[in-house]
């Protein structure tokens, strides 16, 4: 879909809320994620994690099902080929590899329970889980880059998904917006840079 003069933007007010909130959920999880399995002895801390793992995996479902039944994708008409391929790819593998940390937690603490608090099936969750943790801090950073790539080629991707329900996009909006967001993102390259020296 373009986003030339006059296009809408494309995610509903939902889709935008769903996308931030989930942002959060996931923070969170990381944030308060335990040290050593040995803490789910505590049975009210292996409830919490159960049941957060189960609300964080039906929000992840109610997102997918969401997004792919009702939402189009904002990549312009004329992207390649392979980049909307590599799009989609990044995408689902997100999904995939968040609903694989989630269901690999809760079997963790469902093993535990039943009292088999190590053996080789344990052992084999956990490293799925710890796989997965792995990979969908690659598979984040990838969708980032690609959202930093957008915002300096112009295409209004990044303002689809930040811009408020129902906004239209002006040219002279579009560029103004566009130049706003990529002098922030000077600005914190810059910063950065100047910490490290």
């Amino acid at each position: 879909m373009k986003t030339n003069k006059g296009t809408k933007a494309n995610y509903s007010f939902l889709a935008k809320l769903l996308h931030w909130s989930f942002i959060f959920l996931f923070a969170y999880g990381i944030f308060k994620q335990i040290d050593n399995i040995n803490q789910l002895e505590d049975i009210y801390l292996l409830k919490f994690e159960m049941l957060f793992a189960l609300f964080f995996l039906s929000f992840l479902i109610f997102r997918f099902f969401y997004m792919t039944k009702t939402q189009e994708t904002s990549l312009p008409e004329d992207t390649p080929r392979s980049q909307r391929l590599a799009a989609k790819i990044v995408h689902y593998s997100m999904y995939i590899c968040l609903a694989a940390i989630a269901c690999s937690g809760m079997m963790i603490g469902y093993l535990f329970w039943l009292g088999l608090k190590d053996g080789l099936l344990i052992e084999l969750v956990i490293w799925v889980h710890e796989f997965s943790v792995s990979l969908i801090y690659w598979l984040i950073s990838i969708h980032v880059i690609a959202a930093i790539f957008h915002l300096l080629k112009n295409d209004a991707i990044c303002l689809n998904i930040c811009s408020k329900l129902g906004m239209y996009y002006e040219e002279t909006n579009l560029d103004s917006s566009i130049y706003f967001y990529k002098h922030q993102l000077k600005r914190m390259l810059n910063h950065g840079i100047n910490r490290i020296v």
